[in-house]
């Protein structure tokens, strides 16, 4: 046992630093493919990467293990079913995985959240903390019961059919050309912006520390060798560059699990809605990104580039950046912020940078009302402000237009907090939330002042901007991008209109390789994670199962497209969940299908209901407080932090300038003083007479 924990680590390890190399060397030649990038976006840090090493160690002991035993094929159960719980928990210790298990002491008094989301909880304080494993809403559904991705092992039957490849189903049902897209008549790009950005601050799956090793040979071997689980061409697929060539794809990361041992996926970030995309979820990343100088409570900004005098986000500090790569002549790196994705798309980079300026003009405000305050109070009220923000908006202006007619069924009105709603975010969200992937337009647009394109760095094909800082520091900053996304139409989905070309051949394709493809992607991620098919979620949900085309074409109102997955599939039960769920039709109003409505909703609610600290809970916010934070919106916080003047009160609909858009003055702002110390006589009295009334 021992030496196979020894060998897994050294094994572990060699990989870890291949692929650390590889990508290095690949900087240095200043060559970069998509899965670069990629990688760049996803690469497990600090505290992660320990916990994902750790869960590699184990998974490679076991590996070790069946080759040292001989169990051959015809050996039905697991090496896992060998081990007695004492040499299980060797294991455990050996490879580092009994963190898990491990009890966290959490203090007896707080009043603010921890960064990494522990102790939220008291009754037990991992849940929803950065660095565990998703929750499971139904068994994971995997080729061997343990880790092996359904689809891996060619001619295997599930319900009687073959899985079909994850490219021919994007082919046939996802693509459309960047043309002739069906704009969202009520919807602006602020709404497809905006659950991206929520997105980011609850889940993040990083990939595989070592699937980037380049013995591995990811991209030019087909064949799955955990962690390369690459994306076969069909033989008809116009993109395929040779007869045996696929699209690399590599695992997501995975996280120790020494009660079962079946392969679970680890969620980077905190799962609550608590700005982890502005601050971390681990408190190194914290540290780094905070003003280290002062000591104000400050967070640190750009030293080498204002927008226009305003604050931009920091660089990474690392010489070799791959966002320089996007335009070498400019020479400018990725930035850094809480969340790694920061740089993934410029409206993403532009909401990060809106709610930084929001952070430190909270800091500067607060400071000027209670001059007493040290930086770390300063810091956590802010913190504590622009999370309440985000909530608020998120389930007040977004959640009702996502949702429609059926938020309420989903998330009913706020009754306070509940210590056994788990808020940890599901593996099944983490894919179904990627939904807003069609609502994606090809082209990102830039406005001047008075709205109109901004000369030639108007409209972008939209895969020209993927990780590329220097577009807002070398081209008006984030204003022209804020208008853009005001002013823009979302795509709607439509059945016919699933996915862009910009995201079904050109993904993160910066260089002349060839880019990703985005849907494809997520049913092989599905596949992955183990996730059971479209029917086995319908049942969850309580939502019929269609069996036969005639019982889907009514499920999907559509029975062209019913047919075109019939033929793909066999039978509903094997559908990916991801295009399945996606390809149903929207609930009136809404912007999802049922199956999306009802995951999306139990996860929210969920967040909310188990979320300790969550902005409406009693005691969280004076009654004063709450009333000056329930009169703000995302156009206040647009307002406060750009050079914009004027703004639609509402940011998620569709408005056309000038008619729908207001001065800047005429938006309700934050008022303060609510935040203001009272006297200490004052605050005395007051401590005493809620005593009396308890």
């Amino acid at each position: 046992l021992l030496s196979s924990i020894s060998e897994a680590r050294q094994l572990v390890d060699t990989a870890y630093l291949h692929a650390r190399k590889s990508l290095k060397r690949n900087l240095e030649e200043k060559v970069a493919n998509p899965m670069n990038f990629l990688k760049h976006l996803k690469d497990p840090v600090g505290r992660t990467r320990s916990a994902v090493r750790a869960a590699d160690y184990l998974e490679t002991t076991l590996k070790l293990l069946k080759i040292k035993l001989h169990l051959s094929g015809k050996w039905r159960s697991n090496v896992t079913d060998l081990l007695d719980r004492k040499q299980k928990e060797v294991i455990s210790k050996e490879t580092g995985c009994d963190y898990q298990i491990r009890s966290i002491k959490c203090p007896n008094h707080d009043i603010y959240r921890t960064i990494t989301g522990e102790c939220n909880n008291r009754k037990h304080s991992h849940l929803g903390s950065s660095n565990r494993a998703f929750a499971r809403w139904l068994p994971a559904a995997y080729e061997d019961g343990v880790s092996v991705p359904r689809g891996a092992s060619e001619g295997k039957l599930y319900n009687g059919f073959p899985l079909p490849l994850v490219r021919k189903v994007s082919n046939e049902i996802a693509h459309t050309a960047n043309e002739n897209i069906t704009q969202d008549q009520e919807l602006s790009l602020v709404f497809m912006h905006w659950g991206q950005w929520v997105n980011h601050d609850i889940d993040l799956t990083p990939s595989s520390g070592a699937g980037f090793s380049p013995e591995l040979h990811c991209e030019t071997d087909c064949a799955f060798k955990s962690p390369c689980f690459p994306i076969k061409f069909p033989p008809d697929d116009p993109r395929m560059l040779r007869s045996n060539s696929c699209m690399p794809f590599i695992q997501s990361a995975s996280v120790c699990n020494p009660r079962t041992f079946t392969r679970e996926q680890i969620n980077a970030v905190s799962s609550f809605i608590d700005a982890s995309t502005v601050y971390g979820s681990e408190d190194s990343v914290a540290k780094s990104i905070r003003n280290q100088t002062d000591h104000l409570g400050l967070m640190a900004v750009n030293q080498n580039f204002t927008d226009a005098g305003l604050e931009l986000l920091p660089f990474e500090n690392n010489t070799k950046s791959i966002c320089v790569l996007t335009n070498e002549s400019m020479n400018i790196p990725c930035f850094k912020a809480g969340d790694k994705r920061v740089t993934e798309n410029l409206g993403l980079s532009a909401l990060h940078t809106v709610f930084l300026r929001e952070h430190n003009r909270l800091v500067s405000e607060l400071r000027k009302l209670n001059p007493h305050w040290d930086g770390e109070k300063l810091y956590q009220e802010s913190r504590k402000i622009v999370v309440a923000i985000i909530q608020m908006i998120t389930y007040r202006d977004y959640l009702p237009l996502l949702l429609a007619e059926e938020t309420s069924k989903w998330i009913p009105s706020y009754s306070g907090y509940n210590e056994n709603v788990d808020p940890t975010i599901s593996n099944v969200f983490s894919l179904a939330f990627r939904f807003g992937h069609v609502s994606v337009r090809p082209f990102v647009s830039r406005l001047d002042d008075s709205f109109q394109p901004l000369g030639s760095f108007s409209n972008v094909p939209l895969h020209l901007t993927f990780c590329a800082p220097w577009r807002i520091i070398m081209e008006g900053g984030i204003d022209p991008l804020i208008r853009g996304m005001v002013v823009d139409h979302a795509k709607l989905m439509k059945q016919n209109q699933l996915l862009v070309e910009e995201l079904q051949n050109h993904l993160f394709e910066q260089t002349e390789v060839m880019g990703l493809d985005l849907a494809a992607l997520n049913m092989q991620r599905g596949r992955d994670h183990g996730l059971p098919g479209y029917n086995a979620w319908r049942r969850f949900c309580g939502l019929s199962q269609p069996q036969n085309i005639d019982e889907f074409s009514e499920v999907l109102g559509n029975s062209k497209l019913a047919k075109k997955f019939m033929e793909l599939y066999g039978t509903p039960d094997n559908i990916d969940l991801w295009i399945g769920a996606v390809a149903e039709p929207l609930i009136p109003q809404g912007r999802v299908g049922p199956l999306l409505a009802c995951i999306i909703g139990t996860q929210f609610r969920n967040l909310r209901d188990g979320d300790r600290f969550w902005w409406e809970k009693p005691g969280v916010f004076t009654p004063q407080q709450l009333h000056a934070l329930r009169k703000i919106s995302l156009s206040t916080v647009i307002c406060d932090n750009t050079h914009i003047k004027n703004i639609p009160r509402d940011v998620f609909k569709v408005n056309s300038y000038p008619e729908n858009f207001v001065d800047c003055h005429e938006i309700d702002t934050l008022d303060l003083s609510p935040w203001k110390d009272k006297p200490e006589s004052v605050t005395k009295g007051m401590q005493l007479s809620n005593v009396c009334q308890r």
